[in-house]
């Protein structure tokens, strides 16, 4: 198999139709084999409909359908295992990237890259979300020591040998984009024109996004704890030159009573730093559990097509 395509799907059931019908169309014009993986990460619009029509009439559709929702990062990693080609595309279901680019990639790995990465000349979404995206990647880059671009997208291309060593990192916290950067093969990036959503609107809520983030950068990174040493040092200096301030005022200022303020003083600035600290270390343990576990990432319900 030359190339396979990975899509995780989920609320998006109007755009699986037409995203097959120009993706297969681009796939064709290349002249080499490929399959079409579509994973179901349990959309609640029942996607699976779509996607066992489209089996049935071609192929080299692969369905996978999730038992649950597991997120998009682990459908995709789901979609990765089961693939089978040289080269492996991974793209959303919202038709934000259009399909017709795929000659634009291949081309790139034809100059000997192993990663082609996509860069959204035009987001088309919210200054805010715009705005979270770009502090979210600042305080990442700055925690992993690495330059992550907030508009380099999950589209892209990669070479089998990248993705078999993604697939050997079974951490539970992951991301797609900065896997691949990390294991640090040799790769490039294109501009593209981003449309609308061809359907639906984006799961990832605040709060979601929240998380995310959060799970991500103690995934990647044991910078918090060391910044929580050193928020602990400076808070302590703080307090100690308050309270020597303190008692100052009191040698200076004899009608000044000392007892209660240093007492608030101590309190607030001590009790916030150790419920600071003790709340950061509490994430790393959590993330200890969670892997310590061993559970897997996903659990597949059922698969069509499947060329593996």
């Amino acid at each position: 198999m030359d190339i396979s395509v990975v899509i995780p799907v989920y609320g998006c059931r109007e755009a699986v139709p037409e995203l097959y019908k120009r993706l297969a169309a681009t796939l064709e014009a290349q002249g080499k084999s490929f399959e079409i993986i579509m994973v179901d990460d349990h959309c609640p619009q029942r996607s699976w409909e779509e996607i066992e029509k489209l089996c049935e009439a071609d192929e080299r559709v692969v369905g996978i359908r999730l038992s649950r929702n597991f997120g998009q990062m682990r459908a995709i990693t789901a979609g990765l295992e089961k693939s089978v080609g040289d080269l492996v595309v991974v793209m959303d279901c919202d038709l934000q990237d259009r399909p017709e680019f795929l000659p634009q990639f291949l081309a790139k790995i034809e100059e000997g890259y192993d990663i082609v990465y996509s860069k959204r000349k035009d987001r088309k979404d919210t200054f805010i979300v715009k705005a979270l995206s770009r502090a979210f990647y600042a305080v990442y880059n700055k925690l992993s020591d690495m330059k992550y671009d907030f508009e380099v997208g999950n589209y892209s291309i990669a070479r089998r040998k990248v993705v078999d060593a993604f697939l050997e990192m079974k951490e539970q916290n992951r991301d797609y984009i900065m896997f691949l950067m990390w294991l640090g093969y040799k790769d490039t990036t294109i501009e593209i024109e981003s449309d609308e959503r061809f359907a639906g609107k984006s799961s990832y809520t605040f709060g979601k996004k929240v998380n995310l983030a959060v799970s991500l950068i103690t995934a990647q990174s044991n910078k918090p704890l060391f910044l929580a040493v050193k928020g602990g040092f400076i808070i302590s200096c703080a307090s100690l030159l308050f309270l020597v301030y303190l008692l100052i005022r009191y040698l200076v200022v004899r009608d000044f009573d000392m007892g209660w303020p240093s007492v608030i003083a101590a309190i607030y600035l001590m009790g916030g730093l150790v419920l600071s600290a003790l709340g950061v270390v509490g994430i790393y343990v959590g993330n200890i559990f969670a892997e310590s576990k061993g559970r897997p990432i996903y659990v597949i319900d059922d698969i069509l097509n499947s060329h593996k």
